[in-house]
């Protein structure tokens, strides 16, 4: 039987993120900042992510109408989920479930699982800063495995 080839894209305030797995593999993973500028830029980039690894599953994240998402990043996700339904894979949405205190320690148990991200985890923000723009490659990991095994109780 063949892996599933899975591509997840998050999307926050001035990013855009995806990983890429296939089974339950993490194959490829990056982020643009550009890609968020509009969402045609958002479009445009996840059909190009879409071209070129040949997904056979698109995951994005089913915005809730209490979340703290702008609308901006709202019309963004739209527009990749728009692209889906034009290419020959499956569409899928899932709710981002909260497993840990924060996204921090989030990131550290995805990364025990996915130990090629280690370099990547982020460091608690004081809150004063902005949040690290790695955070958006856990978070597109975690949504990933939501849809893979929705059922799991943790990652790892």
């Amino acid at each position: 039987m063949a892996r599933l080839k899975v591509l997840a894209i998050a999307v926050a305030t001035g990013k855009i993120g995806y990983v890429y797995l296939i089974g339950e593999k993490l194959k490829d993973w990056g982020l643009s900042r550009k890609a968020s500028v509009s969402t045609e830029q958002a479009a445009g980039y996840a059909q190009r992510l879409i071209n070129d690894l040949k997904p056979d599953v698109l995951v994005t994240e089913k915005v809730q109408a209490e979340s703290s998402k702008s609308a901006k990043t709202r019309s963004l996700i739209a527009a990749i989920e728009r692209i889906g339904e034009h290419n020959y894979l499956l569409d899928v949405s899932v709710e981002r479930v909260k497993r840990f205190k924060n996204k921090y320690d989030e990131a550290v148990a995805l990364a025990e699982r996915f130990p090629e991200l280690l370099p990547w985890v982020p460091k608690p923000r004081r809150i004063w800063e902005p949040e690290p723009r790695n955070t958006i490659y856990f978070e597109a990991l975690g949504l990933a495995l939501l849809a893979i095994s929705p059922r799991a109780k943790s990652y790892p």
